[in-house]
């Protein structure tokens, strides 16, 4: 499967985080001292964002409210160089959730329904997803409908044109919530290229406890897709459809995992679209992930040692 892409379009979340990072443990109707911050987030724009800070040429389509969040967000994504392509709307606030970090940098999400929300199949620019060689969706346009409807119409529109398309699970809790069967009938007919679930996606979708068995059945749901299997403290897993390789993990000190996935995938993305290794494109997407852990926030500000890991892919 070869795959040369100069340009990638993303569809889905833009969202706020409201980070909050405990020092210990918090009693029932008690108080603690921690960390509180506000930072850009959303699975689909993470991504986005980290394509593009590795170097990839990254469009966003999403869809936020018309309020001050909202500017914020356009003023966010250009100040990354995302080229974006929002939907405004009243009806709905922009997007926030709410993250919490515990001691050991775990991390557990509550997700309002904000404007991503509510994208509609006529507010999709289809040119721009036509200009595009690569497609990448998020399941968690794929929980509710909308915005369901216009993610498969946008791959539809990426079907018929002959782009290459790549799925992120997003969400163990939600597939179980949804249902297995139900969730993979939205999802198996898209003509997947690239699956990057993590480990526990990949378990409740296939039933499986190994990472190597957990590849190959993915593989056969997802028909010829090079599956990813993010494995956190133990790097990755690729499977080609023929061999696994593993990806050793490039660090341990994990602060915090929001946005590691995210990074993981869109630095793969980077990669992998131009030099179509996917066992290169792995360990450059671990080590941006590593970098990544170890700070707080799914987007950190780039320090010098993240500029020289991308310049040196």
């Amino acid at each position: 499967m070869k795959l040369v892409s100069s340009s990638l379009c993303v569809i889905g979340d833009f969202v706020w985080d409201v980070l909050i990072r405990t020092n210990n443990n918090l009693l029932k109707g008690g108080d603690s001292f921690g960390e509180v911050m506000l930072t850009p987030g959303g699975s689909a724009a993470n991504l986005a964002v980290w394509a593009q800070r590795c170097g990839l040429e990254t469009h966003f389509i999403g869809k936020i409210g018309r309020d001050r969040f909202g500017q914020l967000a356009r003023e966010d994504l250009e100040s990354e160089s995302v080229i974006h392509h929002l939907v405004e709307t009243e009806a709905h606030k922009t997007g926030s959730v709410a993250v919490f970090v515990d001691q050991s940098g775990e991390r557990s999400m509550v997700s309002g329904h904000g404007a991503d929300f509510y994208l509609i199949p006529s507010e999709l620019p289809k040119q721009v997803i036509l200009s595009a060689n690569h497609l990448h969706l998020t399941a968690w346009s794929f929980f509710t409908d909308p915005p369901r409807s216009a993610s498969r119409t946008a791959a539809q529109i990426a079907k018929q044109q002959g782009l290459t398309i790549s799925f992120d699970p997003a969400s163990f809790q939600m597939i179980q919530e949804m249902g297995v069967d139900q969730f993979l009938s939205w999802t198996k007919d898209l003509d997947i290229s690239i699956l990057f679930p993590n480990y526990e996606e990949g378990r409740v979708l296939t039933g499986c406890d190994e990472p190597d068995d957990i590849v190959r059945s993915l593989a056969k749901i997802y028909s010829e897709a090079l599956i990813i299997l993010k494995l956190d403290a133990d790097g990755a897993l690729v499977f080609d459809g023929q061999a696994s390789t593993q990806i050793p993990p490039a660090t341990n000190n994990l602060v915090d995992a929001t946005g590691a996935g995210d990074s993981f995938a869109g630095a793969f993305l980077a990669h992998y679209l131009k030099s179509n290794s996917a066992v290169d494109a792995a360990i450059f997407a671990t080590k941006v992930a590593a970098w990544v852990i170890e700070h707080l926030g799914a987007r950190p500000t780039p320090d010098n040692r993240l500029k020289q890991i991308i310049k040196n892919r």
